[in-house]
């Protein structure tokens, strides 16, 4: 690229930046964000930036098939470097799930925590690659999560428990007076914490890293304000990358975590793990 192109396409991302600011989400622009403000006239720009966090969801779901496809055709007794990653990132997640779980409840319930928080995490991290959006960063991304990690808890109490065991489990499981008496207290004080959680796990993980993104797009900004000044930018957001790795990680791992808990909580009590 011409160092006029170079020059012409930051000076454009540097007002994408300031139009994203002025409406109060100082963001750093990604790819789609650009091109439409290129070429916003264009029907499938225009679709794109309509739907860009399915999109990158999208291509985050293709990515991680194309690794798991090759890792799985490339396994051998002698494990390949890419082998040996996953594998200990599914021994080290499998001792974690199966230590809050039990040996039983954890290897069951492990394929949907697993998924859980390699896909979040995903999106936390793509966010980070130049051009790249977090779809984790809109609340319609978030709230689909905590609504499949709602419905799958429901389903499971209701498979595990049956619909009357289910019931006896929002009431408290009264076996006395006492227990019968407060179930009117019970019982709607356990649906509203039921329906609490989706709403509690999905705002925490859109406002961690909606957060990172107004951090990364305000360091960013300042460093191509410097230009004024400096005449060269600096790169300001830099360190604040390393500091989004963790953070991402930690979200990541936490909503999976609370996942785990919330399914450990409606497991019968004879077989779950304390």
């Amino acid at each position: 690229m011409s160092p006029e192109t170079v020059a012409a396409v930051a000076e454009q991302g540097r007002e994408t930046a300031e139009a994203a600011a002025s409406q109060g989400h100082p963001e750093i622009p990604n790819l789609i964000t650009l091109l439409n403000s290129i070429a916003g006239e264009n029907p499938l720009v225009h679709f794109l930036h309509s739907w860009e966090n399915q999109f990158f969801m999208l291509l985050i779901i293709c990515f991680l098939t194309w690794i798991v496809r090759r890792a799985y055709r490339e396994r051998s007794i002698v494990p390949t470097p890419l082998q040996n990653v996953i594998e200990m990132f599914i021994e080290a997640f499998e001792s974690l799930v199966v230590g809050m779980m039990g040996e039983k409840e954890g290897r069951r319930y492990l394929p949907f925590v697993g998924t859980l928080f390699i896909y979040i995490l995903f999106m936390n991290l793509w966010g980070l690659i130049p051009f790249m959006k977090s779809p984790t960063s809109a609340i319609q991304t978030t709230a689909a999560l905590a609504i499949c990690v709602f419905l799958y808890v429901q389903y499971s109490a209701i498979t595990r428990l049956g619909f009357i065991g289910f019931l006896d489990h929002l009431m408290g499981t009264p076996r006395d007076v006492i227990g019968w008496c407060l179930v009117p207290l019970f019982l709607p004080l356990h649906i509203v914490e039921e329906l609490v959680k989706p709403v509690s796990l999905s705002c925490r993980l859109f406002g961690n890293i909606l957060g990172e993104d107004i951090l990364l797009g305000v360091a960013l900004m300042l460093g191509i304000g410097m230009l004024s000044i400096m005449h060269v930018g600096v790169p300001l957001h830099f360190p604040f990358v390393f500091l989004a790795m963790l953070t991402s990680t930690i979200q990541a791992l936490v909503f999976s975590l609370l996942a785990t808990v919330y399914i450990s909580m409606i497991l019968p009590h004879e077989e779950g793990h304390h």
